[in-house]
C-alpha cells in the first residue's frame, strides 16, 4: 500500500503569471482601503460618471421586471435593443448594420475581450496607440496576443498619425485600437487624421480595427466626433464599432455594451458569449433600450456640467508649477504632465523620480487619488477623472496645488 503523501498544490494557469488589476482599480483600492481607516479621501481614479441613471431608463427597467421579462435573454441582445442600435448606428453614425450584425454584451469590456477570443492567436500583434485605456494591452497579453505601443504624443494633442502608425505595422499585426474621444486623455482624433489613417490600413488588409466609440457624445468645443467605418467604408467589412451605455447615459452599474461589425466576427463573438457569461442582463438591456430612445436631453444636461468641470480643471492646472495640461476635446479626463516636479522631494518627505511617486505621494499626504501616466503608456503624466461633483474637485484641486507647491 502506498502511503506517500503527496504535498503539490493545485496550480494556477501559466496565463495568470503578470496578470494584474488594472492600475484604475488597484489605485481606487487603495483609496477606499484609506477611506475605511477614516481619512478623507478623494478618489479620482475611477472613469465612471457620478450622475444618477436617467429616470425614463429606470422607470423602464423596473416595469419590465414586473412585467416578467426576467428570463435568460438572447445571448446576442434582445430584439428591441437591437433594433435601437440599429437606428442608432444608422442616425448618429452613418453606419448600416443588419440585425446580425449587432451583438449586446456584458459591458464594453466584454465587447472588446470576445472580439480578441474569436481573433488571436499566439504572435500576433495588436497595435495600441498610447496613451491608451489599461485593459487593451492588459486583455492582448492575456489572450496571447503580443501589444505594439505607438505614442501618440502631448504635441500632437495625443492623436495617433497616420506616419507613426505605418512605423508599427507589419505582417503580424491583427488588430489597430481606436479610441477617440479618448480614455486618459480626452484626446478627439480629426477627421483628417482618421481619413489618413485608412490610407495606411488599405496597405495591410489582414488587420483588424476595434473602434471604441464609448464617448462618442461627450465632445466638447465644437468638435465632433466621426466612426472610421463611416469615413472609409470600403474598410467596414474589418472594422468592429463598439459603444455601451455607461458613460454616455450614466449607467456603468447596469453592465449594457454593444458593438456593430462583419456578420462573421459578430457570429464568432456570440459564440464566445454563449460559453462564458450569455446575455446581458434582460432588465438591464430594457434600461438601456429606453436610454437610446428617451434619454437625449439627460445627456445633454450631463455634458453642459462635465464641459464647466473640464474648464474648471484646465485652469487650475494651469496654475500649478512644473505642470502642464493639453486641454482635453471630450470624455471626462485631464492627462496633465508632471516632468517639471520630477526630482523634487514632497512636504512628507517622498522622492519624487517618477509619476508613479507623485500618484502614491498624493493620496498618502493628501488623501487625493489619481492614477499615475506609465499605467496608460505614457509617462510622465497622471489621468484624473472629471466625473465628479464640482465642490469634490475644487477642494481636489487645492489639495493638488498644495501639494505641488510645497515640493523642493
Amino acid at each position: 500500500m502506498n502511503t506517500t503523501v503527496n504535498t503539490t498544490e493545485p496550480t494556477l494557469s501559466t496565463r495568470m503569471d503578470g496578470f494584474e488589476a488594472p492600475a484604475t482599480i488597484a489605485m481606487s483600492m487603495r483609496a477606499r482601503a484609506l477611506a475605511a481607516q477614516g481619512k478623507d479621501v478623494i478618489s479620482l481614479a475611477l472613469g465612471q460618471p457620478d450622475f444618477l441613471t436617467p429616470r425614463a431608463a429606470c422607470d423602464t427597467a423596473y416595469e419590465a421586471a414586473l412585467e416578467g421579462k426576467t428570463k435568460y435573454p438572447p445571448i446576442d441582445g434582445v430584439l428591441s435593443l437591437k433594433q435601437a442600435v440599429q437606428k442608432k448606428f444608422k442616425e448618429e453614425n452613418g453606419l448600416d448594420y443588419a440585425l446580425d450584425e449587432i451583438m449586446v454584451a456584458n459591458g464594453a469590456k466584454q465587447i472588446l475581450f470576445n472580439a480578441f477570443m474569436a481573433t488571436l492567436n499566439p504572435g500576433d500583434e495588436v497595435v495600441v496607440p498610447a496613451p491608451y485605456w489599461t485593459s487593451y494591452p492588459i486583455m492582448t497579453r492575456f489572450l496571447g496576443g503580443t501589444p505594439v505601443d505607438v505614442i501618440c504624443s502631448e504635441e500632437n494633442n495625443f492623436s495617433l498619425k497616420a506616419a507613426d502608425l505605418r512605423k508599427v505595422l507589419t505582417d503580424k499585426s491583427k488588430w489597430l485600437i481606436i479610441n477617440s474621444p479618448s480614455n486618459p486623455t480626452g484626446a478627439v482624433w480629426s477627421k483628417q487624421d482618421l481619413l489618413e489613417i485608412a490610407e495606411v490600413l488599405r496597405e495591410y488588409p489582414q488587420v483588424w480595427v476595434f473602434a471604441d466609440e464609448i464617448y462618442e457624445h461627450l465632445v466638447f468645443d465644437g468638435e465632433a466626433h466621426y466612426s472610421l467605418a463611416a469615413l472609409a467604408p470600403d474598410l467596414k467589412d474589418r472594422i468592429l464599432t463598439a459603444n455601451g451605455a455607461s458613460k454616455t447615459y450614466a449607467m456603468p452599474g447596469w453592465r449594457v455594451g454593444y458593438a456593430g461589425g462583419p456578420k462573421r466576427l459578430i457570429k464568432a463573438m456570440v459564440k464566445i458569449q454563449s460559453n462564458s457569461t450569455s446575455g446581458a442582463s434582460s432588465i438591464s438591456q430594457a434600461a438601456a433600450t429606453a436610454a437610446l430612445h428617451d434619454c437625449a436631453n439627460d445627456v445633454e444636461e450631463m455634458k453642459k456640467a462635465y464641459d464647466r468641470r473640464r474648464k474648471m480643471m484646465k485652469e487650475a492646472f494651469s496654475k500649478m508649477p512644473g505642470v502642464t495640461c493639453a486641454v482635453p476635446q471630450g470624455a471626462f479626463y485631464v492627462y496633465p504632465g508632471i516632468k517639471g516636479c520630477l526630482g523634487k522631494t514632497s512636504a512628507g518627505g517622498h522622492k519624487i523620480e517618477n509619476d508613479q511617486d507623485f500618484a502614491e505621494a498624493l493620496l498618502e499626504e493628501q488623501y487625493v487619488a489619481v492614477v499615475p501616466g506609465h499605467a496608460f503608456g505614457l509617462s510622465p503624466y497622471l489621468r484624473i477623472s472629471y466625473a465628479a461633483d464640482d465642490a469634490v474637485l475644487e477642494e481636489a484641486c487645492k489639495r493638488i496645488a498644495k501639494f505641488v507647491e510645497q515640493l523642493t
